[in-house]
């Protein structure tokens, strides 16, 4: 999705559907790929950045003179972010697509949203590199980083951009010479480009992003979208168990017995530390383990059959004492 014909692919193909009561039966190579990719629960997190960017788009509109105010999506690993990033990122492509479609005849499509990946050791030249690369501008080793800048500033405007999505900003390190350096190319963007930028990253707040002269500006010009765990109780609500309920209600098993899953929120928050990330995978490596054996609902026992991620076993270990 680094490029606009990926981006472009995965934004107008249709998403998973979870299974309706009167759709015709699915055979299991289709549900056995139904789970593998499954459907994108909508998250508080979702939601908020969804409420955010909306606000972001119109805040932004008709400044001129400043960089337009934007976005932190920060939280831990497996906690959703790039999720939630694409979720709305592909809303805010079809809703520009479905106002302002193609006019007939026209060799090319407006480009609203770009998603750039920020490379591990960025240099400013390799980031511009990256930006270029999206919507295919031609770079050659002999170019410099201003002349690959300039030409990006250019396409980005012609091609309509309006929202550019960034992930992984947590690679950068502004302490360091080259990391200043990109730090001050994306403030350098966003004073030029008519876009908005959503950046994400690994627990933000806690990096160098947010510290000295450029994390000040940075810090001074962003809202953050804190996509932590889930709690297992808000208020008078239950976050975690309402999720669980909506993965439930999506999964196409035949012999899953609806509930069984909110009887277990306890151990799955306690299992998954509340991330939805760690969560959605190992429900969707259960039912996959149940359609491939037959049994076709998952237990708590299957459940715990189930290997998870490095991040969350480490977590749920249980922790032994010194003798």
């Amino acid at each position: 999705m680094t490029t606009w014909q990926g981006w472009h692919r995965f934004a107008t193909t249709d998403p998973p559907a979870p299974p309706q009561s009167d759709d015709p039966s699915r055979s299991r190579d289709e549900r056995l790929a139904y789970h593998s990719s499954f459907v994108t629960i909508r998250t508080p997190a979702i939601s908020q950045l969804a409420t955010q960017v909306r606000t972001l788009m119109i805040l932004g509109r008709h400044q001129q003179t400043t960089a337009r105010p934007s976005l932190i999506v920060t939280g831990p690993a497996a906690a959703g972010k790039t999720t939630a990033l694409l979720h709305v990122g592909r809303a805010c492509h079809l809703a520009h697509t479905r106002k302002n479609p193609t006019p007939p005849g026209s060799a090319h499509a407006a480009a609203p949203v770009a998603y750039v990946l920020v490379p591990p050791g960025a240099t400013a030249k390799t980031l511009i590199t990256e930006f270029a690369r999206y919507l295919g501008i031609p770079v050659t080793t002999r170019m410099t980083q201003t002349q690959i800048t300039d030409a990006v500033c250019h396409t980005y405007t012609a091609a309509g951009v309006q929202l550019v999505l960034i992930d992984e900003i947590h690679r950068l390190n502004p302490r360091t010479t080259t990391g200043a350096q990109t730090a001050d190319l994306l403030k350098d963007l966003s004073e030029r480009l008519p876009a908005r930028f959503v950046y994400a990253g690994i627990n933000v707040t806690d990096t160098p992003l947010f510290t000295g002269v450029r994390g000040a500006q940075l810090a001074g010009r962003a809202t953050l979208v804190d996509c932590g765990p889930l709690p297992a109780r808000h208020g008078t609500r239950e976050p975690f168990r309402e999720v669980i309920t909506d993965i439930e209600n999506a999964l196409a098993l035949h012999q899953h017995k609806p509930g069984t899953l909110p009887r277990h929120a306890a151990y799955l928050h306690q299992r998954t530390a509340g991330r939805i990330g760690s969560l959605t995978r190992l429900i969707r490596q259960a039912a996959i383990t149940a359609i491939c054996d037959g049994t076709e609902r998952i237990t708590k026992t299957a459940l715990d059959a189930v290997r998870l991620d490095h991040l969350a076993e480490t977590h749920h270990r249980p922790r032994t004492r010194n003798r």
